[in-house]
């Protein structure tokens, strides 16, 4: 078996504090070869083209070219080097760091606003290790997949699953097909979604897609910390035909918009005090699955108070969080729909839900939100 090859890489920001900090913890991670460093987005890309790292550490705000120019420039030149977003916790921060992720960045993580030198190293090293493993993962099974080789770990459910393919007929003749063959289920009244690393460049590809009178309100837990999951409501209303905002305590839940929880917080669906509607209740429940918000913690309320009415999406992202919560879910009679592994980011929480027997549909990014109108029509 080929011991897979170290990760080559370049630590770009323009405090030296950072440089240290982050050069100093991949320096005790196996696997991982720091090949170089840079104080500005113009060294860094010089460094790219030189030394062929496989991902680069990068800050945002930096004199001369930020992170969002050496992003752009990475896109525009189709450069085959990963990124990972060093980024303040502040309005501005987030908004940036939205973008980064948007214009293709593996994942980010929050800069430590205060603390001792170890305690930030500690905290760097913490989110940069898993990151780091996923990120290699994911390398690893685009070799495999687009290679051609075929994958067999993947338990599937006895149960048949729907595997939407990248191309589609007509809309009505889909309909037609699943009346025909008898996959007709009660119509969706509400859409949760679960997803985590790759994120928000997933659902900006997707949320543009779900047409402005979709019927229902939609629920997305994003794993983010506070700030940042109301830049990606921001970014998101800009980009789609129904609203999307970040979900506050006790609003009443409508058609046609999608709540992200608040980063930082929980976020469920709890009865209003007349029992005539349903209303987002954020609390500060302790983390589910070290997470917070928590897909499973979402996912729960949804059934206990939709049963056989709901949607249920997990897209990208790392870990197990929204397994238990997708179970659930489906054992009350909601349609569970997973991404599909070749377009994640990183395929652990779809996965997870697949192995288990609760996905009932596996789809390509692409055609996801196609597969949400048809659960909200009542086909699948």
């Amino acid at each position: 078996m080929n011991t897979p090859q170290a990760l080559r890489l370049l630590v770009v920001d323009d405090t030296i504090v950072y440089r240290k900090i982050v050069s100093d913890v991949l320096a005790e991670l196996p696997g991982v070869e720091v090949i170089g460093t840079a104080n500005n987005g113009k060294i860094a890309l010089s460094k790219i083209a030189a030394l062929k790292p496989d991902i680069i550490t990068l800050d945002i705000e930096m004199p001369e070219m930020n992170g969002i120019e050496v992003l752009e420039h990475i896109q525009k030149k189709a450069l085959n080097v990963g990124v990972i977003v060093l980024s303040t916790l502040t309005h501005e921060g987030g908004d940036l760091t939205i973008r980064a992720l948007e214009l293709g960045a593996f994942d980010f993580i929050p800069k430590p606003q205060s603390g001792t030198m170890s305690e930030n190293r500690e905290s760097v090293k913490n989110f940069l290790a898993p990151m780091l493993k996923a990120f290699q993962r994911r390398r690893e099974i685009k070799n495999i997949l687009l290679g051609g080789t075929v994958r067999t770990e993947i338990k599937v459910a006895a149960k048949p699953i729907k595997k939407t393919q990248p191309s589609q007929v007509a809309d009505d003749v889909i309909q037609r097909m699943h009346r025909l063959s008898g996959r007709i289920k009660p119509k969706s009244e509400i859409v949760v979604i679960g997803i985590s690393t790759g994120g928000p460049n997933a659902l900006a590809v997707m949320m543009p897609n779900i047409p402005a009178n979709i019927g229902v309100p939609i629920l997305v837990v994003q794993h983010m910390p506070p700030i940042f999951t109301q830049s990606l409501a921001n970014s998101l209303s800009a980009k789609c035909a129904i609203q999307v905002r970040e979900a506050r305590d006790g609003e009443v839940l409508s058609p046609n918009t999608a709540w992200i929880a608040p980063g930082g917080k929980q976020m469920k669906v709890a009865a209003s005090a007349d029992g005539k509607n349903r209303i987002i209740r954020i609390t500060d429940d302790p983390p589910e699955n070290s997470c917070k918000p928590s897909v499973d913690y979402l996912f729960r309320s949804v059934a206990d108070h939709y049963i056989g009415r709901a949607t249920a999406v997990i897209m990208t992202g790392m870990g197990s969080d929204g397994r238990e919560g997708a179970k659930l879910l489906k054992q009350n009679g909601a349609v569970v729909i997973a991404q599909d592994e070749l377009t994640c980011t990183v395929f652990g929480m779809p996965k997870e839900v697949i192995e288990i027997g609760a996905a009932d549909i596996i789809a390509p990014l692409d055609q996801i939100a196609l597969e949400i109108v048809h659960t909200v029509k009542g086909h699948f």
